[in-house]
């Protein structure tokens, strides 16, 4: 679930910007002036939020089935057709039948919730048992069906949402090869940024991120390990909410490393992010890491949605390895701590985390060994029938069709980590106690210790680099992404402005279980600059540098 390269570059698909940021408001539209987008259809659910959805079923503007039509259409004019986007693997050929039996049971019952008739696309490393395979985007698991749903899916229809379909991703949550382009699968190609189709949408929850911002569903599930929830979200102009180790169940996710792993929202607004939020918490006897959670979390975010929430925050200003790689995006920056501190925010500025990129190594050892163990396990658990039984089943399957796996990259991170031994062994838990030490004890907890923030801020990276088949995806700096992955913390990133009609993300990090503030505060700072601009299909980015 994150950009591994030879030389630790960074970890997130989030190229350095070359350019200068046309002008430093936050509120500015996304299209490049003189790129002509290609020609599609008005959509009359262009922006709807999921209030907006509620309230239309309600007075019987809208059904659930109508919705899932709407989108399905949307899909096809946008996804297979017009620009192509790729983003979603196969819809839910059960969805249509699943949209009206909750539009019978809103009938005779009332509605389940907020998300009843909700249609939802899924990212396609989390088990649903149904129609739809679960592959992490490789053929080596086509025509596997997993024994239930994962957790989260449960979870899900348990609330009354109609699961649309499986969204693209990176193949393996990038965790094949050091020279691959996020968002390319062997089942659905490269998927494409909507705002410029030349330009990665980032990954590994590629799919789930531009279909959300293209407006192909209502709101998705992203899974990270380091940064593919918050970067595929900054890079396509959404919301992300990656949560606290443990606040959601991994049990059916396709994993890479249990220290790290966590699924989460991805969506427009913050109000419907927080809203998809609530619906997945829970303890799950199949996910220890849940047990924690016990009184910590929530069923009901919204509660946490205050436009003055900003008044009184104490937030921090990580500027050290964070910033300073790209003029567009720090311009941005300094006009969101203007528009924070208008809001009554105290920033401390610079609040730098001392340890900083000090784990890149020993992250990587970590996710090699755990990705072994935990990949096997599941194959063993949710993959019954497979003709993949374990990691080194899976490399031998893709050099028998490299044809169409390796076509573009290899699969050196697969090699490199079956050649791994136990959990037991020193290597690892030298690298996993390094890892806490230096990312939670000496990293995150002391400085916001030091000064009694309520939360860390920064970019969450620079604007999207081109998509690059030939070479994978380019070094870049500035990703705010490993020190709340790497530690286990909340990290919820709102769009912040563009950058030559590119987006950029403002993140709000903070301590374990601290999700209800960090959306009260990026919902403060959502409502005050309305940043979000949905996409028009442009063929490549706003190089003449004009104001968009």
């Amino acid at each position: 679930m994150r950009d591994w390269t030879l030389d630790r570059r960074a970890f997130l698909e989030i190229a350095t910007a070359s350019g200068t940021l046309a002008t430093a408001s936050p509120g500015i539209p996304g299209l490049a002036p003189g790129v002509s987008p290609p020609a599609t259809a008005p959509f009359e659910l262009e922006e709807a939020t999921i209030a907006d959805l509620q309230a239309g079923m309600a007075s019987g503007k809208y059904s659930a089935r109508s919705l899932v039509t709407a989108y399905l259409q949307r899909i096809d004019e946008l996804d297979r057709k017009g620009p192509a986007l790729r983003a979603v693997l196969e819809p839910n050929p059960d969805a249509l039948a699943q949209a009206a039996a909750l539009d019978a049971e809103r009938k005779a019952k009332g509605a389940r919730g907020p998300l009843h008739g909700i249609p939802v696309l899924v990212k396609d490393n989390v088990a649903t048992r149904d129609r739809m395979l679960t592959t992490a985007g490789s053929l080596a698991l086509a025509g596997v069906t997993p024994p239930r749903d994962a957790f989260i899916v449960d979870r899900l229809r348990a609330a009354g949402a109609v699961i649309l379909g499986k969204a693209n991703l990176s193949e393996w949550a990038n965790f094949r090869s050091t020279h691959s382009s996020s968002g390319w699968s062997g089942r659905g190609g490269q998927c494409r940024n909507p705002y410029a189709l030349d330009r990665t949408p980032s990954g590994s929850s590629s799919g789930s991120g531009v279909a959300v911002s293209a407006n192909l569903c209502a709101v998705a599930i992203g899974t990270e390990t380091d940064g593919s929830i918050v970067s595929p979200s900054t890079c396509c102009g959404i919301v992300g909410i990656k949560p606290t180790l443990g606040l959601v169940s991994r049990s059916g996710i396709i994993p890479i490393a249990h220290s790290q792993d966590t699924a989460g929202p991805m969506a427009r607004t913050v109000a419907d992010a927080a809203t998809l939020l609530g619906a997945l918490t829970g303890v799950d006897a199949r996910d220890e890491a849940t047990t924690a959670s016990a009184g910590q979390s929530r069923t009901d975010y919204t509660t946490f949605l205050d436009a003055n929430g900003l008044k009184g925050a104490r937030l921090g200003v990580c500027r050290s390895h964070f910033m300073g790689y790209s003029p567009g995006t720090d311009a941005l920056m300094e006009a969101a701590l203007d528009v924070l501190k208008r809001a009554g925010a105290v920033i401390v500025d610079p609040a730098d985390i001392a340890t900083a990129g000090q784990t890149d190594d020993s992250e990587f050892v970590v996710l090699l060994y755990e990705f072994k163990t935990d990949l096997n396990r599941y194959l063993a658990e949710w993959a019954p029938g497979s003709g993949a039984k374990t990691l080194e089943d899976l490399i031998a399957f893709n050099e028998h069709a490299k044809d169409r796996e390796l076509i573009y990259f290899g699969q050196e991170i697969f090699v490199q980590a079956q050649a791994k031994g136990p959990l037991t062994d020193q290597d690892y838990l030298k690298a996993l106690d390094k890892n806490h030490l230096l990312m939670r004890t000496q990293g995150i907890d002391a400085v916001m210790a030091d000064q009694k923030f309520d939360a860390l801020i920064a970019p969450t990276g620079g604007p999207a680099s081109l998509t690059d088949l030939v070479n994978g995806d380019p070094g870049g700096g500035g990703s705010f992404s490993s020190p709340a992955a790497v530690a286990g913390y909340p990290h919820v990133t709102v769009p912040m402005g563009f950058v030559r009609g590119l987006p950029v993300g403002l993140s709000f990090v903070g301590r374990p279980w601290s999700e209800g503030l960090l959306i009260k505060f990026a919902y403060a700072y959502e409502q005050a600059t309305k940043a979000r601009r949905p996409p028009r299909f442009a063929p490549s980015a706003d190089l003449a540098g004009g104001r968009p």
